[in-house]
C-alpha cells in the first residue's frame, strides 16, 4: 500500500455500524470510501453525507447509502484529508475544491479524523496557497480586498475557464507565504463580503493519521 492508501484503509477502521459519516473528498479520501464500500459489502450499515458531487459519485458506485442534513439529526465522525497540517492539527484545505461543504461536516461531526500523508505535515501553514471560495459577483474587488490582507490572490482555472464549485462560486488560491496567526486571519477573510468561506480548518480536527518515518501514526487532541 502507498502512504494514502495505509491512512485511508485505517481510517475506515473508526466506522462503526448505524454511524452516519461525513464522507471527504481526494485522493486520500478516496481509500477511506473504497474500504467502507467493502465494508458495507460485507454487512456494514452505515449512511454517508458526501462533501463533493465527485464523492457522492464515489460512494454510490461502492454501494454506500447516502442521505442528506434534512434526514439525520447528527454527524458520528467526519474524515477528510488535508493539503498541510501542523503540530497543532490546524489544516489546510480546499485543494480539491470541496472546502465550503468540507468545513460544514467537519463542524457538525461530533468527531472529525483528518487522514494524511507524510508530505503534507509542516511547521507552520502557508507553503500550501490558502482556498477561499467567493461568489462570482463582484469577484475582482472581493480579491482586491483579500489582497490587502497580504496575499496575492490567482484565481483558480479548469482549463482557460475558471474553475466552479459544487455550489457555483470561484475559488481564489492565495500565497499568504507562513501564516502568523492563523485564527485572525480566518476571521478577517470571512468579513469581507463576497467571501463564502476559507480554507483554514482552526482547532476542528480531533485525529489525525498520517505517516512518519515509514509507520502509521495516530495524533489526537
Amino acid at each position: 500500500m502507498n502512504e494514502k492508501e495505509l491512512v485511508g484503509v485505517r481510517a475506515a477502521e473508526y466506522i462503526k455500524d448505524r454511524m452516519v459519516v461525513g464522507l471527504g473528498t481526494g485522493s486520500t479520501a478516496y481509500y477511506t470510501i473504497k474500504k467502507l464500500g467493502e465494508l458495507v459489502r460485507n454487512g456494514l450499515n452505515i449512511k454517508g453525507i458526501p462533501t463533493s458531487e465527485q464523492t457522492a459519485a464515489l460512494a454510490v458506485e461502492h454501494g454506500i447509502k447516502l442521505v442528506d442534513f434534512k434526514d439525520v439529526e447528527r454527524i458520528d465522525v467526519a474524515i477528510d484529508g488535508a493539503d498541510e497540517f501542523d503540530a497543532d492539527l490546524n489544516l489546510i484545505k480546499g485543494g480539491g475544491g470541496a472546502l465550503l461543504r468540507e468545513k460544514i461536516i467537519a463542524n457538525a461531526a461530533s468527531a472529525f479524523i483528518v487522514i494524511a500523508d507524510s508530505s503534507k505535515g509542516v511547521n507552520k501553514l502557508g507553503d500550501f496557497p490558502l482556498p477561499v471560495e467567493i461568489v462570482t459577483f463582484g469577484a475582482e474587488m472581493t480579491s482586491r480586498k483579500i489582497a490587502e490582507l497580504g496575499c496575492e490572490p490567482k484565481l483558480r482555472l479548469s482549463g482557460t475557464q475558471p474553475f466552479i464549485t459544487d455550489n457555483g462560486n470561484y475559488i481564489l488560491d492565495c500565497d499568504f507565504k507562513q501564516i502568523e496567526s492563523l485564527e485572525e486571519l480566518e476571521k478577517q477573510l470571512n468579513m469581507i463580503p463576497g467571501v463564502v468561506e476559507n480554507g483554514l480548518f482552526v482547532n476542528m480536527a480531533r485525529r489525525l493519521i498520517t505517516i512518519e518515518n515509514g509507520e502509521l501514526v495516530e495524533i489526537t487532541r
